[in-house]
């Protein structure tokens, strides 16, 4: 790729330094005054300290990035904020507060620690026994109540895309470390009733939900972020069997994969973004999802998935991500939390501000994009 590694260097290392320091917004009474939760302002998103999806996911780029480089050097970070948490009491367990656990999963390998082992393996068995199931065995999306660390949202009967990123990777992972075969089964089943539900055929992207209560797809909308959890997630997921994942699934879920990149590529903007709503070019364009987009789209180059005609599209977005990192590393124009909508101009209302997802995918996307000059 024509990309000016020295500019990506510098950029990574700011987007990494901001995370480890990033707080809420400066206009927090505003956001809660104009709008609150109905543009996606939950006050427990913003910042690294809270235990939730939007800190998981931040922690997962930190542990990749240190992977990826093959050094220790935010492992510390990571092992006193996994301390603090546990001793500050941890929220209720759902769907999103189970995001954290990928890493601590990974980064257990490190300290051998019993407290952090025995907190994954209660937490994946409380997942295969007390997690509310959709009709069919769905992991249902419960998620966090709005402003109460212990109560939930139970979301009941309903399919979000987001579950395969926040809590099948690691009921997976789990499942591998321990040669668990019902917890490796499950997740199988997870990713196959998302793809059944959630995936269109006509177009390869993915809605954002499917309610079982009125058996329809919500709004019908084809979110990016939602979208993008797959197209990143998805090859994470292949990569935890290291070969042994049944063939057939494996098929299903990789034409999946390569069915909607394919669209992806044909909505990429000019300005090598995509859009919150990603068939409507009039709605903004988001940097966090693209940025996973891209990560997806550049990994599955890496790995054959993916031929080179696709080099273009992701050089393209590296470089729009680029174009949206401010001088002291912060990411621009991210959205914000998003719950599910009936219509488009759901998503297009939604906050943007700096979050630590919004930093996280743009370190996996420019992490990726090194492994390519």
């Amino acid at each position: 790729m024509n990309i000016n590694e020295t500019e990506l260097r510098k950029k990574l290392n700011l987007v990494i330094e901001k995370l480890l320091s990033l707080g809420g917004p400066e206009n927090e009474k505003e956001l809660a005054e104009n709008g609150g939760e109905a543009i996606g302002f939950f006050k427990r998103d913003f910042g690294i300290k809270e235990w939730d999806w939007p800190q998981g996911v931040g922690l997962y780029g930190l542990l990749k990035i240190m992977q990826a480089e093959k050094n220790e050097e935010y492992k510390e970070f990571l092992h006193n904020w996994y301390l603090e948490n546990m001793e500050l009491g941890l929220p209720s367990r759902n769907i999103n507060t189970t995001t954290p656990l990928l890493t601590l999963s990974e980064l257990n390998e490190y300290y051998h620690d019993p407290k952090f082992e025995d907190l994954c393996k209660d937490w994946a068995n409380w997942l295969m026994t007390c997690l509310p199931r959709t009709k069919e065995g769905g992991f249902q999306h419960v998620t966090s109540a709005n402003g109460d660390r212990q109560g939930v949202r139970l979301n009941e009967n309903e399919m979000w895309i987001d579950t395969l990123f926040m809590t099948v990777l690691f009921l997976n992972k789990m499942g591998q470390k321990y040669q668990n075969e019902e917890w490796i089964n499950e997740g199988i089943h997870q990713v196959l009733m998302h793809i059944k539900y959630l995936y269109d055929k006509k177009t390869g992207l993915f809605y954002h939900g499917w309610t079982f209560n009125g058996n329809n797809n919500f709004g019908g909308v084809f979110w990016c972020r939602g979208n993008s959890w797959f197209t990143l997630g998805i090859l994470d997921y292949v990569d935890m069997f290291k070969g042994s994942l049944n063939p057939g699934v494996k098929s299903i879920i990789i034409d999946t994969y390569k069915a909607q990149v394919a669209k992806l590529k044909e909505l990429q903007s000019k300005n090598g973004l995509w859009h919150t709503v990603l068939p409507d070019s009039e709605s903004y364009e988001e940097v966090s999802g693209s940025a996973a987009i891209t990560a997806g789209i550049l990994k599955g180059i890496r790995y054959g998935i993916l031929d080179d005609s696709y080099l273009p599209c992701a050089e393209k977005a590296v470089k729009g991500i680029l174009k949206n990192i401010d001088k002291d590393g912060t990411v621009l124009n991210v959205s914000g939390g998003t719950g599910m909508g009936m219509d488009a101009e759901h998503y297009k209302n939604i906050l943007v501000a700096p979050m630590a997802y919004g930093q996280s995918l743009t370190i996996l996307a420019l992490a990726e994009a090194l492994k390519h000059l």
